[in-house]
Order: structure tokens, then sequence, then C-alpha cells
């Protein structure tokens, strides 16, 4: 007779899986990694959240959602100027944070895949790319307000945005500090049209 099924905690086992593979990278993370981590044996990872890539995709929407709730909060603040280093700011204290892994999941994550992890690589830059609309979101309100001039490049300066943010996440995984990851934030805001 085979007993009860353990309970588990979805949101719980959920979060672990996003810390490894934001960790470990889609690749680098091995399903006796996910198993640990999230207290759950292959057959109820499957059962509960799919293959690995299904997992990974279902991580790395946990990692956005938080993410995008920031960046919408800090692109919220009454000036571009303010924004955008509420954004930038943020990112550094956010990437740096000793509670979580360096850097930035959707960075991190997926940056170079095999061809047989294309599916995770594609995701992962569909999340990179939000940054992109989170942004431009930003600088067309900048525009209409008044704020900055009509003629202003705002896809190419929300790009540009959004390679710093993305380096500062590269440098972060390399060991920067907070502070180092703030000075580029500074010496980024130099080059804002406002």
């Amino acid at each position: 007779m085979a007993g009860r099924p353990r309970e588990f905690d979805y949101d719980q086992a959920l979060e672990q899986a996003m810390r490894v593979f934001w960790s470990k990278g889609y690749e680098g993370t091995s399903m006796p990694d996910l198993t640990d981590a999230m207290g759950m044996n292959r057959p109820s990872i499957y059962a509960s959240f799919g293959n690995k890539e299904e997992l990974f995709r279902k991580a790395l929407e946990r990692y956005a959602e938080n993410a995008q709730a920031f960046f919408r909060e800090a692109l919220n603040k009454p000036t571009v100027h303010e924004s955008v280093s509420a954004f930038l700011c943020g990112a550094a204290t956010s990437f740096a944070c000793p509670e979580s892994p360096r850097g930035c999941m959707a960075v991190q994550g997926a940056l170079a895949c095999s061809d047989d992890a294309e599916a995770a690589k594609l995701e992962a830059m569909g999340r990179r790319e939000d940054v992109v609309k989170v942004l431009l979101e930003r600088f067309e309100r900048g525009v209409a307000e008044g704020e900055m001039s009509k003629d202003t490049d705002i896809n190419g300066l929300a790009r540009f945005f959004t390679a710093i943010v993305q380096g500062m996440s590269v440098q972060s995984a390399g060991g920067a500090t907070c502070d180092q990851l703030r000075a580029i934030a500074d010496n980024a805001l130099k080059a804002l049209p406002v």
C-alpha cells in the first residue's frame, strides 16, 4: 500500500530552483543540483514542473516578475534622471546582494549555450529584451512630458542603459563590489541627456 505523497511548497521549491539556475546557469545545473535544492525527487519535479527546460522557464519567469516589479517602481520616479538613477543604483545593490546569487539571472542563466539549450537561451534573451521595453516606456513618457527633447534617440538610449545594467551583472558575477557597480551607474548617468 502506497503512502500519501509528501506535500511540498510549490513556491518555495520554485524559488530554490531559481537560485540554482541563477547561480550555475541552465547548462551548469544538473538534475541532482535541482533535487538537492528543491528537496524533491526527479519524478516529483517532472510531475510538478515539467522537464528541466520547463522548470528553467518557470524559474526565469519568477525571477522576471520580481525584476519587472523593481524596474517599474524605479522607473516611476518623478523625473527621468531620478528614474534611471534608481534603476541603475538598485541594480547595483541587487547584483551585489550577499543573500542572492550575483548578477542577473536573465544575463547569467543562459547567455552562452549549446544547440541543445537553444530554447533556454531564447527565453533568457526575451527576458533581457523586456528591460529595453521598460526603459523605452519611461523615455517615451519623458518626451511626452517635455523633459526630454523630441529628437532624443530613445531607442538607442534604452539599449544603452540596458547594456550598462547587463555589463554590471557580468561585473558583479566577476566579483565587483556594490561600490564599484554604483560607480559604473554614476558614470553612465552622465550620458543621460536631461
